[in-house]
């Protein structure tokens, strides 16, 4: 029997269709779209789905999906996830980090890790012993483009490049590299510290921008997309083994 999953991020509403941990299909858009997501219910006989949102907006598209669906689990800060989670403000901390460390260790079977997860942000999250120790976060990579030309009287907006190591010799340049260099320094400073405390560790990468920069970094670990799909669906059967939903 098929979950559907839907995670409304700061960009995108991405849905898909799990079977066990297996992703049927996905679909995204900048909004949570009713008609499509009611379509994939009709066609896969979707009995169970779980709704995260960086936007506010999970109980509203949980309440709609409500009307096909028997067992829908809104995730919030309350919710029960299948591994332990030391975080002080708990009700802040975003369901993509946690779905992607429940993810990490759930799916992938890595207990001690640095997740470094670039999508409109860039989070560096530590699990240890299978435990969400906590993590920072940083201006994703777009960002950090738009606040150079949107803060500034006349810097132009410009697009990620590769990095190539050299200064630049326009402005240009100099924003690309600048902005590019920067986080691929910025990345290198925390793999050095965490393999520095533990060189055993795991050093995961997803999101969006990951493999502009996972190849440059050694020994790590690209975790395609469908690790926040396969968190999420987690987290859902685990709170349906609990019958909380």
């Amino acid at each position: 029997m098929a979950n559907l999953i839907v995670d409304e991020g700061n960009t995108l509403c991405k849905i898909a269709v799990l079977n066990t941990n297996e992703v049927l299909c996905e679909w995204s858009d900048r909004v949570f779209d009713v008609a499509k997501a009611m379509e994939l219910v009709e066609q896969f006989s979707i009995e169970k789905a779980i709704v995260a949102s960086t936007r506010g907006g999970a109980e509203r598209i949980c309440s709609e999906l409500r009307s096909k669906i028997d067992r829908v689990l809104t995730f919030s800060s309350q919710t029960e996830v299948p591994i332990e989670v030391e975080y002080s403000s708990r009700q802040t901390l975003g369901a993509d980090r946690i779905a992607v460390a429940v993810g990490v260790v759930c799916e992938l079977g890595i207990r001690d890790a640095l997740i470094v997860d670039m999508g409109s942000a860039i989070t560096y999250d530590i699990v240890e012993n299978g435990v969400f120790k906590g993590g920072n976060i940083s201006l994703g990579v777009a960002m950090r483009f738009r606040a150079l030309h949107e803060f500034t009287a006349s810097l132009p907006l410009c697009k990620a490049v590769e990095p190539n190591g050299e200064f630049g010799k326009s402005t240009k340049e100099a924003i690309e590299q600048g902005v590019i260099q920067g986080i691929l320094y910025e990345i290198e400073g925390y793999v050095e510290r965490v393999l520095s405390e533990n060189d055993k560790k795991s050093i995961i990468f997803c999101g969006g921008d990951a493999e502009s920069f996972v190849n440059r970094i050694k020994s790590a670990i690209f975790a395609p997309r469908k690790l926040m799909f396969t968190g999420l669906n987690r987290i859902l059967e685990y709170n349906v083994s609990q019958n909380n939903i």
